[in-house]
C-alpha cells in the first residue's frame, strides 16, 4: 500500500475539525502519484461530498474542458482541495478548518512532488501568495526552488461570473509554456532555492 493510500485512509476517518460532523464522504484528492501538475481548489461541494471525489460537479466538468484545451485529461493531473470535507451549505472554509487540513495537503505535495502547483481560487492562493488579490495576480507565476506556483480563478467563479471565463481560459493556455520554461531553468541551474517571479508573458 502506497504512502498516499495510507494518507487517504487517514483523511477519510479524520475528525480534526467540525467539518467532519456533516460530511457524507471526505474527499482526499485523486490523480497519479507522480503527477507533474497539481491543482488545489477550495473545498468539496455537494457532488464531491456524495462521491468522495474532487471536482465532479459543474466546476469539475469545466476544469476538464480547460484541461482539454492544453491536451490534458484529469487522469494526468492531481486534483485536491485545501479542505477535504464539505463546508455546510458550500460556505467558505474557515481559517481553523484550513489549518486542520494543512498537514494532509503538505503531505500530498511532499509525496507527489509536482513541478507546477495551480491554485484555484483565493483560499488555495493565500497559501502561496498571502495577502494578494486574485484579480490582480491571477496568471502570474512564482517560482520557489524547482516548483512553480500559478494562481488562477476557481472554475466555479467563471461559471458564476462569465466575465472571468476569458481570463481563466487565457491563464490555462499558459501552462504548457510554464512547464517548458521550468525544463529550461532546471537544465541551466538545477537547484536554485530562491523565490522569483517568472516573467514569461
Amino acid at each position: 500500500m502506497s504512502e498516499l493510500t495510507v494518507l487517504y485512509q487517514e483523511v477519510r476517518t479524520c475528525q480534526k475539525c467540525i467539518l467532519s460532523e456533516g460530511r457524507t464522504n471526505a474527499v482526499p484528492g485523486e490523480g497519479p502519484e507522480d503527477a507533474e501538475i497539481m491543482f488545489i481548489g477550495e473545498g468539496p461541494g455537494f457532488h464531491e461530498d456524495r462521491q468522495g471525489r474532487p471536482f465532479v460537479g459543474a466546476a469539475g466538468k469545466y476544469l476538464e474542458e480547460l484541461l482539454a484545451k492544453i491536451d490534458l485529461t484529469r487522469e494526468e493531473v492531481y486534483i485536491t482541495n485545501v479542505v477535504k470535507c464539505r463546508p455546510p451549505g458550500n460556505r467558505d472554509p474557515e481559517a481553523e478548518e484550513i489549518e486542520a487540513c494543512r498537514p494532509y495537503l503538505d503531505r500530498q505535495i511532499e509525496l507527489i512532488r509536482p513541478r507546477l502547483i495551480v491554485t484555484l481560487g483565493r483560499f488555495s492562493m493565500q497559501r502561496y501568495f498571502p495577502g494578494a488579490s486574485i484579480s490582480r495576480i491571477h496568471g502570474q507565476p512564482k517560482r520557489v526552488g524547482n516548483v512553480i506556483y500559478y494562481p488562477m480563478f476557481h472554475p466555479a467563479a467563471a461559471l458564476h461570473q462569465p466575465r472571468w471565463r476569458s481570463l481563466v481560459e487565457e491563464d490555462i493556455l499558459k501552462i504548457p509554456e510554464l512547464i517548458a520554461k521550468l525544463d529550461e531553468i532546471e537544465e541551466a541551474e538545477p537547484d536554485i532555492p530562491q523565490a522569483e517571479q517568472l516573467s514569461l508573458f
